[in-house]
Parts: structure tokens; C-alpha cells; sequence
């Protein structure tokens, strides 16, 4: 992963200016990548390297996972499923239209739609046997409203067909939570969550780790790019850390009016990473009258729909054009055109085609004056999926320390929770 900023609209003195505010923070940020263990709000630093977490993430994955397996449910929101289906879509999700008949597939229940768990109850009407279903239940303290509604519903259902189905569930929660009592009373397998690590950044816990290790995916490689990226940020000078750096041009944009970041992401498969990203930044730079609106859009899809708005609409942007320079397989326009009416695509690789509408874009972008930053994948693979997550989160702690707010919590969340318990009961 790369990262280019020439032309986000901050001088090189003012990012050296506001750089040099996040150098105790730093320090601080070393101390607890150099003490490890749970014991800050930054601890979510220590995800990537914790051994016991991964130990026993694989162990239970091992003992989980079978021939028959296909459908695996996961029951949270927001920080329980953005960040596992982030990483499940950007290899497998986008393509589940596709590939038909590939399995398993990953099922994400995060809201509440009595379609959807009509369909759902449909679904497992349709087994054979109960080791086809794997669900995993996520939530720190069992107290979601949306998530104990779909629980509930899921475990009657799968109990009605198919009898004692405790080892087809594992919870993920904190230690001694609720949620916790109550899945050990049920003889359910409980992964926990360092308590002090809050939801949009527990992706590489087990909250991501354990439903990413069952469909397959390499989550020591993500891990291992996790690292690279926080060595690369929290061991460095300041002036090469590319998250402090990002971090600034983000905060400087939004002194001067740039109160939106648009992450426009040229790789329709990770749109929902952009929006893991969108509910990290939201929840942890939103308050006291602060923040910044991130938004996604999909190249070369919303060029066509906001791009309009966007090249001639208000300047109150700044954009992360994310797109990706390998050339993995390569498909061809043919050099015998059945239409003939572009004639510049003939035996072009559909690549190179993205390529110019890119480099078309931030060209257009650059003549009206709207400041941008890049980040450049080399291809959609685990370790660069796991460079790019750390790369945000810990973007993010820095922000929040420029914007001198606390990025860890999410009190105003809590407003809509306490009404919608007080309107059921």
C-alpha cells in the first residue's frame, strides 16, 4: 500500500506546523505498542501481535469448521460486522452473485427486517443436517436491541428443525458480560474481547479473526500487514508517518471549510471497507459540535451519479481517491470491435482502462482546485487489506487527539438506544 498526498491543499510548513503537535502523543502511542496488554484505549494496537488471541481463534475455527459447512451467520452491528464483512466482501462477498455454487457463504444480520429473517427461516427450512450452519453472536455486552432480537429469533428457529444446536453457535463478548453468563449456561463456545477495546476497532480480535478463519481467509497475513503498518507509524519520526501525516491534511482541509472526506474507492469489492471506515471516523471524531462527514463512493459507478456534484457542486470536500496499480488477471477489449464505436479501447486491457479514468479523474479533480490524497493498493490481498485498516485506526487516534476529542467512546449512540428501550417497554 502507498500513500500520496502532493496534492491535499496543506503546505509542507503548515503539515510540518501540526505534526509537531502529535509528537507527545506519540510517544504515548510507543508506550503502549512497547508495553502491549490491554491497559489504554490505544490497546486495539496490540490486536495484531496478541498470540493468544490467534491461538485460540484457530483452534476453535479447526473445530468448527467441516466439509458440510455453507452458511455462516454473523449476528451484530456496527462494530460486531463492519469490519469482518469488510474483509469478507473485498474477497468473497462481491462475488457471491457470481459464484453460486461456492461455499461456505457469510450471512450478516445487523438490522432488523422481517424480510430478510423470513427468508432466512426459509433457508434453514432447507437443511440436511445442522453442521451446514455455523452462527456467530457478537456483541461486548449482549445489551443491543437489534442484535438479541435476531439472536432470539435464530436460535428458535434453528432449535425447532433441528434440536440441541449449542455447538453450532459461538458468542463473541466480554468477560463476564451478560451475554457471556448466559452462552456458558447454553453450553455455547465464548470467544471474549479485551474489554477496553471498543467495537470499530476490535476487527482484528476475535470479533474479525474467528467468522474470517472459518471461510478461509489468511488472518495471519492480516495480521502480519497490521504490524508492518504500526511499526511503520508508531516507530517512526513523525514526519514519515503516514498516518500523522493523513491525519493532518484531514484535520488542516477541515479548518478551511472541508468538512466532508470522500473515500472514493476504484475497487467496487471493498465498498464496505469504506464503510467500516465511515463508522470509525463518525463515531470517533462526531462530537462536541466536531467532525468530519466521511462518505464513500465507487469508481467508475459514481462518476456518473455524484460526480456532477462533486467537480461542480460546493467545494467543502477533500477526497481519498483509493484504487489499486497491479495488473492481476489481465482481461482484454478484442482488437476486432463487434461495435466499433470507441475505437481507443480496442486491445486494451480493462486495467489500463480503469487506469485513465483514475488518472482522468484526479486531472479533472486538480483543474477545479479540490485537494486529494491517494492511496494505492498492490492488489486486493490480505496483507494489504490489514495495512490498510491499521493505517486508518491509527489515523484516527491522531485526529481525534488534533481534534481534542475522545475517539474512543460514543455517548450520543447511546441516546437512541435508552428511547428505543424505554418505547418497547
Amino acid at each position: 500500500m502507498k500513500f500520496f498526498y502532493k496534492y491535499a491543499g496543506v503546505s509542507e510548513l503548515e503539515l510540518a506546523r501540526s505534526i509537531s503537535k502529535l509528537e507527545q502523543y506519540n510517544s504515548h502511542l510507543f508506550d503502549v505498542v512497547k508495553n502491549s496488554g490491554y491497559n489504554s484505549v490505544e490497546s486495539s494496537l496490540n490486536l495484531p501481535s496478541d498470540e493468544s488471541i490467534l491461538k485460540e481463534v484457530l483452534t476453535l475455527a479447526k473445530n468448527k469448521k467441516s466439509d458440510d459447512l455453507k452458511y455462516i451467520f454473523v449476528v451484530g452491528i456496527g462494530g460486531s460486522n463492519l469490519g469482518t464483512k469488510a474483509v469478507y466482501d473485498a474477497f468473497f462477498g462481491y462475488y457471491d452473485s457470481l459464484e453460486r455454487e461456492r461455499f461456505p457463504k457469510m450471512i450478516f444480520l445487523d438490522t432488523q427486517d422481517p424480510d430478510v429473517l423470513i427468508k432466512v427461516k426459509k433457508l434453514i427450512d432447507g437443511l440436511t443436517n445442522k453442521g451446514q450452519v455455523m452462527v456467530n453472536a457478537i456483541s461486548k455486552s449482549g445489551g443491543t436491541t437489534e442484535t438479541m432480537a435476531n439472536l432470539e429469533v435464530f436460535y428458535s428457529t434453528l432449535s425447532n428443525k433441528f434440536g440441541d444446536i449449542s455447538d453450532r453457535f459461538v458468542v463473541t463478548t466480554n468477560n463476564g458480560s451478560k451475554m457471556y453468563a448466559k452462552a456458558r449456561e447454553l453450553e455455547i463456545n465464548v470467544l471474549t474481547i479485551p474489554e477496553i477495546v471498543g467495537g470499530r476497532y476490535s476487527v482484528l480480535s476475535s470479533v474479525g479473526l474467528f467468522p474470517l478463519a472459518l471461510m478461509g481467509v489468511d488472518i495471519q497475513k492480516l495480521r502480519d500487514g497490521a504490524v508492518k503498518m504500526r511499526e511503520l507509524c508508531v516507530n517512526s519520526s513523525l514526519h514519515s508517518n503516514l498516518a500523522a501525516i493523513s491525519a493532518v491534511l484531514l484535520f488542516q482541509n477541515s479548518l478551511r471549510g472541508k468538512i466532508i472526506n470522500d473515500n472514493f474507492i476504484f475497487l467496487p469489492q471493498l465498498e464496505s471497507l469504506g464503510k467500516w471506515y465511515r463508522q470509525l471516523m463518525g463515531e470517533s471524531v462526531g462530537k462536541d459540535g466536531k467532525g468530519i462527514t466521511p462518505t464513500v463512493s465507487i469508481g467508475s459507478t459514481d462518476l456518473h451519479s455524484v460526480g456532477q456534484l462533486y467537480l461542480g457542486g460546493p467545494k467543502d470536500k477533500v477526497t481519498t481517491f483509493i484504487y489499486d496499480q497491479s495488473n492481476n488477471n489481465e482481461i482484454m477489449v478484442p482488437s476486432e470491435l463487434a461495435f466499433g464505436i470507441i475505437q481507443t479501447i480496442k486491445g486494451k486491457t480493462i486495467s489500463s482502462i480503469m487506469q485513465a479514468i483514475v488518472s482522468g479523474t484526479k486531472i479533472a479533480y486538480g483543474k477545479q482546485g479540490l485537494p486529494y490524497m491517494e492511496i494505492v493498493f498492490e492488489g486486493v490481498r490480505e496483507g494489504e487489506i490489514g495495512l490498510f485498516m491499521q493505517f486508518k485506526m491509527i489515523e484516527m487516534m491522531y485526529l481525534g487527539h488534533l481534534f481534542e476529542v475522545n475517539a474512543f467512546d460514543q455517548p450520543h449512540v447511546e441516546l437512541y438506544k435508552i428511547e428505543t428501550k424505554r418505547i418497547l417497554e
